[in-house]
């Protein structure tokens, strides 16, 4: 998935991705880079021809009147082709000077619109300037390193006045500017010398300000990082399914298919973090907040997915011949014309240690009717207390609403958002169904009319206590390997063997269980899915005390465990089918917040203000890096929800966002731990303030990675269904 998710912005990519390929082929790049002195490429006015250059501009200067997302789209798309020349320079002196109060807009905005002007911005800079009488600003220094200041036609500069920074734009003609040897072979960078140059009232940009022009470099620099390291996925993932080494593609060893997932996670992280920022530019914190995350998780996923590539490719992308390089170039340079990473990180912790953060709020379409009903009916529910509550809003299928009817509403992904938005409103809040909500939906799929009215009002209502028996000592993540046996006697099955890791089976009154009925075929065939009643004859459940201290999982032994036939949910034989479907909610659901720990970035920021002490620095970048994370989870999970509205799949989001959850309340517990400092020797209890809290949480989030389905067998499915990697052998071949 790209930047944009709309249909709109998908046709847009591929329009220019395909455009791309006609006209900024291989050849093209390296004749760019064998090219004596830079020059504009030939493709220049198709760019401009295509309506690329002033996709964020305003109609009356010559643009297509959209926005600043529209452009991050093109900017990746021609980031994924290392495109030479001043596009990105371009699009971003344009976008500063539209920032501006207009003074130059009908100066600048149509000759940059139509390529007959290129542009570049100085993100740093040492000039001065003296204002006369008639507001003429005399400006002198220097600026270094400008990205495309060779080519550019205007420079927009920052000024240092008795106003503190202002911003011009002036003509290059009036500067001295000198090509540097550029780490990106691609594209040059110039140093920029002024002596006295006056530049008159309209070619100051007033109202445009430095933190603006920083976001837009966030967001328009993070975009291309995002297409460097988009290239970089699809190009090691593609070599590593046809290079063979010790008799099978290195796509298959786990070390390369983990590191290629790896690699996707950070680039869908730089997506979602550069598309909410062009979501919240302009200025004000929100807006310096997502750009600075934006700032810290686009390029450094550039940087590190080109070095994945290259130790993907092997031998092969360190030379010169490969296009590795020039990736690895684009990736460190725009690195560094944004500033470190730790730069951005520490604006990150400031303004989420003063409280800036930012809500993923979703704009829906226009559906008033719908609104209105459901908040008349959540109204009524409100009236209500306790059980009767919880019972009226499982028989009006508000508990999972996309099941069908009359356990759920048939409800498509908007009104779901729309009921789920008006619940927390009114502050009601649905049953806490625990392993209820895996249960339901495969009963409601599977399940027999009969099963579905026995169990299905009860667990939707929360009355109902289920646990789920699917792990064995020898079939954890592997569960197609149980060993539990069903032998099929008069009128049912008994069940023979050993669960483990059971949660809440010591309370629970039902479990669902899968036990193997026969051995023939493959190993998913010959498994029956069962309903099992906790207290009958042959149940034994004995808990397993965690590092905690708690006693949350449990072993379970069957011993003759009679189980009637009208208990088997679905086809006997056909349980894996059944437990497919339990499994994909379950991981829906244990990756979806903070497990009961507690361990969330609010709670984070908040122990921060008890320390009553300043962080050091290593401790604010610790703490910004896991914001950082939080915001992209947040933002992952907000794209999810809009392709579903759309009625689109999630695509690789969804699965990037499961990963990173279950690991996520880990980082933020283990970061709260290393602020407690020495305190942190206390027992890890709640009772005993932050430091038990804290202690007993970074316990617990040990157990996410785990039977959240563990980290290495998500990056295996990411691998394998995302990157189309090829799958692990069968044992023994």
């Amino acid at each position: 998935m790209a930047i944009g998710l709309s249909e709109e912005h998908e046709a847009l990519r591929e329009s220019v991705t395909g455009w791309a390929e006609r006209n900024i082929p291989s050849e093209v790049v390296r004749a760019a880079i064998a090219a004596e002195n830079e020059g504009r490429p030939a493709f220049w006015s198709g760019l401009a021809e295509q309506g690329l250059l002033g996709l964020h501009l305003p109609e009356e200067h010559g643009g297509s009147g959209y926005g600043l997302l529209e452009t991050a789209v093109a900017v990746e798309a021609l980031g994924e082709r290392a495109a030479p020349g001043p596009y990105v320079p371009t699009v971003f002196a344009s976008a500063a000077v539209l920032a501006s109060d207009g003074k130059a807009h009908a100066e600048l905005l149509p000759g940059l619109a139509d390529g007959t002007l290129t542009g570049a911005v100085a993100l740093t800079g040492s000039i001065t300037g003296t204002r006369g009488e008639d507001g003429t600003l005399t400006v002198g220094g220097v600026a270094e390193l400008v990205l495309g200041g060779t080519l550019a036609g205007v420079l927009v500069l920052p000024v240092s006045t008795d106003r503190g920074e202002e911003w011009v734009a002036l003509d290059a003609s009036e500067a001295t500017v000198t090509p540097v040897r550029s780490l990106d072979l691609t594209r040059g960078v110039a140093k920029v010398e002024l002596d006295a140059v006056a530049v008159p009232a309209g070619r100051v940009l007033d109202g445009l300000e430095g933190p603006e022009v920083l976001n837009l470099a966030a967001i328009l620099l993070g975009a291309e990082a995002a297409g460097v390291a988009s290239w970089c996925v699809s190009a090691a993932s593609d070599y590593a399914k046809v290079r063979v080494q010790f008799g099978r593609p290195i796509g298959q060893f786990q070390g390369v298919k983990h590191k290629a997932a790896r690699m996707l996670v950070a680039l869908e992280q730089a997506r979602a973090t550069v598309w909410d920022a062009t979501r919240a530019a302009g200025t004000g914190d929100e807006a310096a907040y997502a750009a600075a995350i934006a700032g810290v998780v686009a390029p450094d996923a550039a940087v590190q997915c080109a070095k994945d590539a290259v130790q993907i490719f092997g031998g092969i992308g360190y030379t010169y011949e490969h296009d590795a390089h020039l990736y690895y170039r684009r990736a460190l340079t725009l690195r560094a014309l944004l500033g470190s990473s730790a730069e951005w990180a520490e604006t990150v912790a400031s303004l989420a240690l003063n409280g800036v953060s930012r809500e993923m709020e979703i704009d829906l379409p226009d559906d008033a009717a719908l609104r209105e009903e459901i908040r008349a009916e959540v109204a009524e529910f409100a009236k209500l207390e306790g059980k009767e509550q919880k019972r009226a809003l499982a028989g009006a299928g508000y508990v999972m609403p996309h099941l069908a009817r009359p356990w759920g509403r048939d409800a498509r992904p908007l009104e779901q958002v729309l009921i789920f938005q008006e619940l927390k409103a009114a502050r009601v809040k649905l049953p806490q169904m625990i392993i209820g909500a895996w249960v339901v939906p495969s009963i409601a799929a599977y399940g027999t009319a009969e099963q579905q009215e026995r169990f299905l009002p009860a667990t939707l209502s929360g009355e109902m206590i289920w646990c789920q028996l699917f792990s064995e000592p020898g079939a954890g993540s592997d569960l197609a390997s149980l060993q539990m046996k069903a032998e099929k006697v008069e009128g049912g099955w008994k069940l023979n063997g050993q669960k483990i890791w059971t949660s809440v089976a010591h309370v629970a009154e039902w479990g669902i269980c899968i036990a193997r009925n026969s051995s023939a075929g493959s190993k998913h065939d010959g498994i029956t899915y069962f309903l099992v009643d906790m207290k009958a004859p042959g149940v034994t459940v004995r808990p397993l005390t965690e590092m905690t201290g708690e006693n949350l999982f449990n072993e379970v032994f069957l011993d003759d465990v009679f189980v009637p036939d009208e208990l088997v949910v679905g086809e006997v034989g056909q349980g894996w089918k059944v437990a497919r479907n339990t499994l994909s909610n379950e991981r829906v659901s244990l990756s979806s917040g903070s497990g009961g720990t507690g361990s969330s970035v609010p709670d984070l920021v908040g122990l921060a203000g008890r320390l009553g002490r300043e962080l050091t620095p290593a401790e604010r970048q610790e703490l910004a890096r896991v914001v950082c994370e939080g915001h992209s989870i947040n933002a992952l999970g907000l794209r999810v929800t809009l392709k579903q509205l759309t009625g689109a799949e999630p695509g690789a989001d969804a699965s990037v966002r499961k990963l990173l959850s279950t690991s996520h309340a880990q980082h933020v517990s283990e970061c709260a731990v290393g602020l407690l400092g020495a305190s942190a020797v206390v027992a890890a209890d709640m009772k005993l303030g932050d430091a038990g809290y804290w202690n007993r949480a970074v316990l617990a989030t040990r157990a996410m990675t785990i039977y959240g389905g563990t980290t290495e067998v998500q990056l295996n499915i990411i691998a394998e269904r995302m990157l189309g990697l090829p799958r692990d052998p069968e044992p023994g071949k």
